[in-house]
């Protein structure tokens, strides 16, 4: 199983459309990569942490897939669709990292 985290840096000049992201966005994803294996999709809001640091990432999306091939399959099928929607929630440039589950 791999656990594929996009994380958004958003800064005071970045714009995030949390309506957006939450309404089109994420049915995006979830419509076109769950068929391709995608097991579930978790968002998480940074909040600050200790001492009131600001998050080092204003929203996270966690995707569960079944399988490194399962993302890739969705990635080649959908992924100019999905990444081509980020513009319409927001300027920040996400991050993507592929990550193995060991326990």
């Amino acid at each position: 199983m791999v656990i594929v985290t996009v994380m958004y840096p958003i800064r005071p000049e970045n714009k995030f459309d949390l309506d957006y992201y939450m309404k089109s966005h994420m049915p995006l994803v979830r419509d076109r990569w769950t068929p391709c294996g995608m097991q579930d999709a978790t968002v998480l809001k940074g909040l600050p942490g200790p001492g009131g640091a600001a998050p080092l990432y204003g929203m996270m999306a966690v995707l569960r897939f079944a399988s490194t091939e399962a993302f890739q399959e969705g990635v080649s099928k959908h992924g100019r669709e999905v990444m081509g929607d980020v513009p319409n929630f927001t300027d920040a440039q996400p991050i993507v990292q592929v990550n193995e589950v060991l326990s």
